[in-house]
């Protein structure tokens, strides 16, 4: 299903009402659904813009300057209303369980969905790469087909799929963000730059991977998807298409442990599972058997264009050596580090 520039609107007046409506005032509401390692830096990074902010989660998380917090389960539409109320622009920076991942997911977007059609307000969704699925190297466009035919590629479509239907039907404004596999000060778990490469290398221990490290694969650096996702909620040329979103320059995985050896100063191996391997221990380790279907990703090039965003909105993203010596600094500093 190739994606087009901009997405067919049914009513038109509606939505122009809508606008008129979202546009009045300095203190627009700005809703974030999800309190994770995304939904947080968003939600900080908006309340640090000036915007009345809300998130949304189910569990209370550690308290965020100027932002407000509501419970809701975002699988209960009503609940999902609720605590949108009031919003001019939503964010769906939900996630599930990876190994529960095509059965969970979509019901969180939908009631995302369905609360930003009940308040009129533009939703803003985060999206991985998983729905193009391989492509033989190739770098990704927002023209590409989502072509995945693996199981949480095609959920991942689908779900693109229902928003782009709710757009062309006129009942909701959107704009998709993509980013690919993220890193960054206080990310930890569920992230293949997370403790098993920033915490192991601290500790003096190998980096884990799965895959050719020499490859060139990009990294999105979390400061940056937060910083592009909320120019997707504040710019009007954003609404009605899909965007890759920028962040620091894409090289090869090896060069990247290079500068986090240069900042923990001492060198950094690599431990990296070749496909086989994953797929043997995968029998027995649950994580391993669900990395097993994505792992195209770090067997070819995976390189995300950025160019439609940076030639719309400009320049953006952060240095890599400097994201990445953020990221170590936030792992040496925070209390639980070796």
């Amino acid at each position: 299903m190739a994606e087009r520039r901009g997405w067919a609107v049914a009513d038109r007046g509606l939505l122009e009402h809508r606008r008129e409506d979202l546009v009045m005032g300095e203190d627009r509401l700005h809703v974030v659904f999800g309190t994770g390692q995304v939904g947080s830096a968003l939600a900080a990074h908006l309340a640090g813009l000036g915007i009345a902010v809300r998130a949304v989660s189910r569990h209370q998380p550690p308290a965020l300057a100027g932002v407000d917090w509501r419970a809701a389960d975002a699988a209960d539409p009503e609940a999902a209303a609720d605590a949108a109320k009031g919003a001019s622009v939503i964010y769906q920076c939900l996630n599930a369980p990876y190994n529960q991942w095509p059965e969970r997911f979509p019901p969180l977007q939908r009631g995302v969905l369905a609360a930003a059609e009940r308040t009129g307000a533009l939703l803003v969704s985060l999206e991985n790469l998983y729905g193009y699925g391989p492509t033989g190297g190739k770098p990704m466009t927002e023209g590409l087909p989502l072509a995945a035919t693996g199981v949480k590629g095609r959920a991942r479509a689908a779900m693109t799929a229902e928003l782009l239907a709710a757009a062309a039907a006129g009942r909701v404004r959107v704009a998709i963000g993509r980013a690919s596999d993220f890193y960054g000060p206080g990310v930890t778990a569920g992230s293949t730059l997370g403790e098993r490469v920033f915490g192991n290398a601290l500790a003096g221990r190998r980096a884990d991977f799965i895959g050719n490290p020499g490859l060139p694969h990009t990294y999105s650096y979390v400061p940056d998807i937060a910083a592009g996702l909320a120019i997707l909620g504040t710019d009007d040329r954003a609404a009605g298409q899909t965007w890759h979103l920028p962040g620091p320059a894409t090289g090869t995985t090896r060069a990247l442990l290079d500068l986090v050896a240069s900042q923990v100063g001492h060198p950094v191996g690599v431990r990296s599972l070749p496909k086989l391997a994953v797929r043997g221990l995968g029998l027995v380790n649950p994580m391993l058997r669900e990395l097993a279907e994505t792992y195209y990703q770090f067997g070819e090039p995976f390189v995300l264009d950025t160019s439609k965003y940076q030639a719309t909105f400009g320049a953006a993203g952060t240095p890599l050596a400097d994201a990445i010596a953020a990221t170590v600094a936030w792992y040496r500093a925070r209390p639980s580090t070796p």
